[in-house]
């Protein structure tokens, strides 16, 4: 069992916007396992990040990123509800470093919900010609998992930090949702790299 420290009740904190003594409660259920805490948080519908998500998100920010010498750019826009968090550090330097996560991995899409149905059959095309031979239902669990692996590549919610890769950008994002106490999307961007089409 992990000792359950301030820390890491104040990390369950930041990742799910739950009270202290429910964080606290659930690290005990969880034996200080902070991802199972959080399981153990969801499971009691005390996700108050999870709960935003159906708020509208007017306002935000729409912001720029040149990195290693102008080669490469990113153009991102991040919603969230009003100008108030929209003008905050916290909320300005999420977007700052989303946009250079964008430079430097290079997704294609901001979650797997915007990924193209063509795509999704093209890499399931793949994945069989690979696994000819397997059973049905081998070869089903193994196609999930090559798309799963190929989606953690392209979609940026999916993809590990750049600054702190044990966290996605997802868990990231519902941090700065439980920090602000607003709903917040990634909307959209685009990432340019020079010389290419």
């Amino acid at each position: 069992m992990t000792e359950i420290t301030p820390e890491i009740v104040k990390q369950l904190r930041d990742r799910t916007g739950a009270g202290v003594m429910d964080c606290k409660r659930a690290l005990g259920e969880s034996k200080g396992d902070v991802e199972k805490a959080i399981e153990i948080l969801r499971k009691k519908g005390i996700d108050t990040a999870g709960k935003k998500a159906s708020r509208e998100t007017k306002d935000g920010l729409v912001t720029s990123y040149i990195h290693m010498g102008g080669k490469i750019g990113v153009l991102l826009e991040v919603n969230c509800e009003t100008d108030f968090v929209a003008r905050t550090s916290d909320f300005g330097n999420f977007v700052k470093d989303i946009a250079m996560q964008i430079a430097a991995a290079s997704p294609l899409h901001v979650s797997r919900e915007d990924v193209p149905a063509n795509w999704i059959e093209k890499e399931k095309e793949i994945a069989l010609e690979q696994i000819k031979g397997k059973p049905p239902q081998v070869a089903e669990k193994i196609i999930q998992g090559k798309l799963d692996k190929r989606y953690q590549e392209i979609c940026l919610l999916e993809q590990n930090f750049i600054k702190d890769d044990k966290h996605t950008i997802k868990d990231i994002l519902t941090a700065i949702i439980a920090k602000t106490g607003e709903n917040i999307i990634i909307r959209r961007f685009v990432r340019f790299e020079l010389g290419e089409k």
